[in-house]
């Protein structure tokens, strides 16, 4: 944890100073506008690490919510045990589907899917999966992805959308951070505080999106928006631990701050699952162009309730139980917020930014 008087605390109480909020209290939610009132406001609602066998109430949360959409940030069913058996994944998407508050949730807010290890088939599997395809096969099936949708044709799953909210656009940007994900380098000891699975590794010719998702991005990213979210089914900000994140492949995590600085976007903001808790997480910006911010949002069966990291970038406390994350663009107000809801669709922390301070200088 860092100490209350660290440059680092000093430096994100003078973002909040310049108009941004923090919440680390839950507070009970506010009712959804509607109308022209919300003719302003657009809702993304985010959910990861959902076991089909599980009880599931969080989806009566974001149905109460009635967000204008919803992403399924990965980690959909759990159907991993290896080995690998397609079938064992089809059951695990059957089951899911007779889940009730599930089906009523995708029968009436309109929604986004990606997968993480889990219902992709191996656990921290990348491009050496030999059953990616049987996978995505299922992936397909179960998402009721269109025949013409270009994700029939072509490799991973990424895909982009725009949503639209009155005269305001919002681009969906969905990333695949399986398919063509390098291995990973192992740990040289397993179970330590800060590398309990993998190790940094710098070597150029790894990859966590491939050169033809690269180039997809690159062009989503110079499209224009009033802001952009990005979906990554692993944490892209977080530091501070040695589980699957972008920051085991230091130069692909560096590439997207790039990226994101040479494209001009304007609202940048990340959404991540994997992890079986949920948070913030900030980075100051300078090589990305301005600062960014990530919510986790992982814990919608079995949330890690004993999750204990240094998390030398997030900003307030973990969240270790059930719940769901929100991501309000409130554009008559020039707010962006991030919450992460739980059962009763209680605000469990938050944190609000100036649309204003998500943009290039």
């Amino acid at each position: 944890m860092n100490a209350p008087d660290s440059p680092r605390r000093r430096a994100l109480l003078g973002v909040a100073a310049a108009g941004a909020t923090l919440a680390g209290c839950a507070r009970p939610a506010q009712a959804p506008a509607t109308g022209a009132a919300s003719a302003g406001r657009l809702r993304i609602a985010v959910a990861s690490c959902c076991d089909q066998t599980k009880p599931q109430p969080i989806w009566d949360a974001v149905r109460a919510e009635a967000p204008e959409h919803m992403v399924f940030a990965g980690d959909n069913v759990y159907a991993s045990k290896q080995p690998f058996d397609i079938q064992e994944l089809r059951a695990a998407y059957a089951l899911q589907a007779r889940v009730d508050s599930f089906r009523q949730l995708r029968e009436r807010i309109p929604h986004s899917a990606i997968w993480d290890d889990h219902d992709y088939g191996l656990n921290d599997g990348g491009a050496d999966f030999v059953h990616r395809q049987a996978s995505k096969d299922a992936f397909l099936e179960f998402w009721g992805v269109p025949a013409a949708d270009e994700r029939r044709s072509r490799e991973g799953l990424h895909h982009a959308q725009l949503l639209q909210q009155g005269a305001r656009r919002v681009q969906l940007i969905v990333l695949d951070t399986r398919w063509w994900r390098s291995a990973l380098k192992p740990t040289d000891q397993r179970g330590a505080r800060g590398k309990e699975r993998y190790l940094p590794d710098a070597d150029p010719a790894k990859t966590m999106l491939g050169a033809a998702q690269w180039a997809w991005l690159e062009q989503r990213l110079r499209e224009p928006a009033d802001g952009h979210v990005v979906v990554s089914s692993i944490q892209l900000l977080a530091e501070g631990h040695g589980f699957e994140r972008w920051g085991n492949l230091p130069l692909e995590r560096e590439r997207f701050f790039r990226s994101v600085r040479a494209s001009g976007a304007r609202g940048v903001v990340l959404v991540s699952g994997d992890r079986h808790i949920g948070g913030l997480y900030y980075h100051p910006g300078a090589d990305a162009g301005y600062p960014l911010w990530e919510m986790t949002s992982s814990g919608v069966t079995h949330p890690w309730a004993t999750a204990d990291e240094p998390g030398p970038n997030r900003v307030g406390p973990l969240v270790r139980e059930r719940h769901y994350g929100l991501v309000e663009f409130d554009f008559a107000a020039a707010e962006l917020t991030l919450s992460l809801r739980g059962e009763a669709n209680q605000v469990l922390h938050e944190h609000t930014v100036p649309l204003a301070v998500l943009q290039p200088a």
